[in-house]
């Protein structure tokens, strides 16, 4: 999120992002309570009922629970990966306790399916492999696909190396270059069958069940950026989206 999106962000969802981050780098785990809405209120410069609004968002996404007389905790993770996703800034952040590890650099190839997607006029598509972790566990393999115009933006970032980790995403590499700003993501979730390299990234059998995730990347002029496809382990990864009504 840039400076300029970060000035016009609702006092409450910049209350609610921050306790987000907190909580999933476990500032409050092992029962220890939230600051209260007085204290919150006082740290941030907002009223009560703003920190309110925020710990609204957070009960309803199931990431703390409240105790009356006790107070506000959060909700203990069952060892899974949670993704919460409410906005296009969310998907171009990772957590602080995920990483990206590049498996297959940045490189060049054909991919007439891909180049489709993206709706580009050449069958030649850039393309880079990479898994993620969250407390060392491998969760999701996702291949990313670029198109040359985009591509040489990031071909010469050390993250786009083979082996290279990064607390990074490849939008959110991307976006600082772009003449426009990428406003949507289409998506599409289905059950597939993990191939042979998902499993063997992920460690995991071939032909296990896994959740697929496309996103279609697109920017404020119709112009479509990135596609990308991506394994998850069930096992390992909980997916939330928070869907709010237009003008809240």
């Amino acid at each position: 999120m840039n400076g300029r999106e970060r000035d016009t962000e609702p006092a409450y969802q910049l209350v609610s992002r921050q306790l987000r981050e907190h909580i999933a780098a476990g500032k409050y785990s092992g029962g220890i309570k939230l600051p209260t809405e007085f204290e919150l209120a006082d740290q941030y410069g907002v009223s009560r009922q703003t920190v309110r609004r925020a710990f609204q968002d957070l009960v309803a996404e199931g990431i703390v629970y409240r105790v009356p007389g006790r107070g506000t905790f959060a909700a203990e993770s069952d060892g899974r990966y949670l993704r919460q996703l409410g906005s296009i800034e969310d998907l171009m952040n990772l957590s602080t306790d995920t990483t990206m590890e590049v498996v297959t650099p940045l490189r060049r190839r054909v991919d007439i399916e891909a180049a489709s997607r993206l709706r580009l006029d050449t069958d030649l598509v850039n393309t880079v492999v990479f898994r993620r972790r969250h407390d060392d566990t491998p969760f999701v393999l996702t291949t990313v696909y670029l198109p040359d115009e985009i591509a040489r933006f990031v071909a010469d970032a050390p993250e786009m190396s083979e082996g290279a980790v990064t607390s990074q995403t490849i939008i959110g590499l991307l976006e600082p270059h772009l003449r426009s700003p990428i406003t949507e993501a289409a998506q599409s979730i289905t059950v597939a069958p993990a191939p042979a390299d998902v499993a063997r990234e992920l460690g995991c059998s071939e032909g296990h069940s896994m959740l697929r995730v496309d996103r279609l990347y697109s920017d404020s002029d119709g112009r479509t950026v990135e596609l990308a496809v991506s394994y998850f382990l069930p096992e390992h990864y909980t997916y939330r989206v928070t869907l709010r009504r237009g003008g809240r």
